[in-house]
């Protein structure tokens, strides 16, 4: 049995159950623009994508040219949107996320590496009370490229060897936590073994992505589980 010398969590999917409102928003940002943003289409076309990504994919979809100012413009009318239902409390942690995340900070260093924007992350881990678990937090605004390209994990492999030099911190010596193929693909190109959480999508596509394991929730489950999955 391997310990892990840091855990690398995702963030929506994983630690909050989010996606539906950024369906929600996303579509609100398009207005009229294109067929209608439905969850069905979110789940099988646009999960795990980053805002730049996904507002792409819509534009295209809508016969509108998705120039960097259109999805700029989109991007950042999402995130209003979301910021403002974030505040309401319409962002809830995932069934046993909060427990999970603080046993493991008890014991490994934690990183956070999401596709989501900062602005929309870190209200909402101030308000599930997680905002001194993650001191390391890697999201869309720090990479060119979001998931599933693997830039936002090797980002946050050199933040964790920075901040724990002593850890021994390589990408064999650490865990991921991801819900979505994409996120996996991600965690995978940078070398990282990961652990699938099956919030959105069933068991066995996160499996078929590569993750070493898959979970329903984090309920009834220690840190000690992840050190069952380094060999």
């Amino acid at each position: 049995m391997n310990i892990p010398a840091a855990i690398i969590f995702d963030f929506d999917g994983v630690l909050v159950d989010s996606e539906k409102l950024h369906c929600q928003t996303m579509a609100e940002a398009m207005g009229a623009d294109g067929p209608p943003l439905d969850w069905e289409t979110y789940q099988t076309s646009l999960i795990g994508f980053d805002d730049r990504g996904a507002f792409a994919w819509l534009l295209e979809r809508a016969g509108v040219e998705p120039t960097p100012e259109e999805v700029r413009r989109r991007v950042e009318n999402k995130a209003g949107r979301f910021a403002r239902y974030a505040a309401e409390g319409r962002v809830a942690a995932m069934p046993g996320a909060v427990e999970f995340a603080r046993a493991c900070a008890a014991a490994y260093p934690l990183a956070l590496c999401s596709g989501a924007l900062r602005s929309d992350i870190e209200p909402v881990l101030a308000g599930i009370g997680l905002e001194e678990v993650f001191p390391i937090r890697v999201t869309a605004d720090d990479v060119p490229r979001s998931k599933p390209d693997p830039a936002g994990y090797v980002l946050a492999l050199e933040r964790l060897a920075e901040r724990h030099p002593e850890a021994g911190i390589a990408a064999k010596t650490c865990l991921a936590i991801e819900d979505t193929v994409d996120g996996i693909t991600s965690a995978l190109g940078a070398g990282i073994v990961t652990l699938g959480v099956a919030s959105y999508l069933p068991p066995g596509r996160l499996l078929q992505a590569g993750a070493i394991a898959v979970v329903d929730t984090f309920k009834g489950l220690g840190p000690g589980f992840l050190a069952m999955l380094l060999q």
